[in-house]
């Protein structure tokens, strides 16, 4: 895998899970990353789910990056619009914008259990309000903020991360219209930017090994699962491929992008390539 030393990263939402193994893939290949989360003290996040930003940072560093923390709620423009500030100021470009905050999972059941709803008419409405604007709006704004200093450098990759449910009927109606519309985001983001060599992708995980999906790891078949890093692994060699804007636009899988680019999982596998119908 080609190193990212010396280019910048903003991770959004790395206080666990997708987000935390994101900055480790690009921490790992030489990025300096800086993340976002609410949580930075262990047993006080809005899910009852271990990690912080901290944590994550320290990690990132153990792998030979640099990263630094930076409390956000990206539910509020000003911190957002800080963290921006700050990226600026001390480092004056930023090479990579992985839009992976999410809302909306903090209201499954108070945080203990899965969703039992059992159609849309069930679910409750800030379910809807929350994955937009932590999720969708989230992405839109970093973006909107990342592409000035893209543009000015005329190079950048932006990245949502999104999921097959885009593309299926059955995942739900919040979450389905919400990734479509990361996905269309991504599409049309590409159209705009291509122009000053900027890239937008949106980019599918398989199964992953995340600490949700690890507390119900009877409920799961995980022969096939990746873990949170080998998404940081595909992000990372998106950004070190000299070609990345022929893909702009594009909505990409995880596992297809390790046999195309010929790296693997931390634990030397290489997972399958989901369908969408088996996703």
């Amino acid at each position: 895998m080609k190193s990212l030393v010396g280019k910048v990263a903003l991770v959004t939402g790395a206080s666990r899970g997708i987000g935390k193994g994101i900055a480790l893939g690009l921490g790992e290949a030489g990025a300096t990353v800086y993340i976002t989360g609410r949580t930075v003290e262990e047993g006080k996040a809005a899910v009852a789910l271990p990690g912080t930003i901290h944590q994550t940072a320290d990690e990132v560093i153990k792998l030979g990056g640099k990263c630094i923390a930076v409390q956000c709620d990206h539910r509020s423009d000003q911190e957002v619009e800080s963290v921006f500030r700050r990226i600026r100021a001390e480092q004056n470009r930023l090479d990579i914008l992985v839009n992976n905050v999410w809302g909306g999972y903090e209201y499954f059941n108070n945080g203990t259990e899965f969703w039992k709803e059992t159609g849309f008419w069930t679910v409750p409405i800030s379910r809807w309000d929350a994955m937009f604007q932590a999720g969708v709006r989230a992405h839109y704004v970093a973006s909107v903020l990342a592409a000035p200093i893209m543009i000015a450098q005329h190079t950048g990759l932006i990245v949502n991360i999104s999921f097959f449910a885009a593309q299926r009927d059955d995942k739900g109606v919040a979450y389905g219209v919400a990734k479509a519309a990361s996905d269309r985001m991504a599409a049309c983001m590409a159209y705009e930017l291509r122009e000053h060599n900027v890239t937008a992708v949106s980019l599918y995980p398989g199964l992953v090994r995340t600490e949700s999906v690890m507390r119900a790891a009877e409920y799961f078949d995980l022969s096939n699962s990746e873990s949170p890093q080998f998404i940081g692994r595909a992000v990372a060699a998106l950004a070190a491929d000299p070609g990345i804007i022929q893909k702009s636009g594009k909505t990409l899988v995880a596992a297809a992008l390790a046999q195309e680019y010929g790296f693997t999982d931390v634990d030397g596998k290489q997972p399958r390539v989901l369908t969408v119908e088996e996703a």
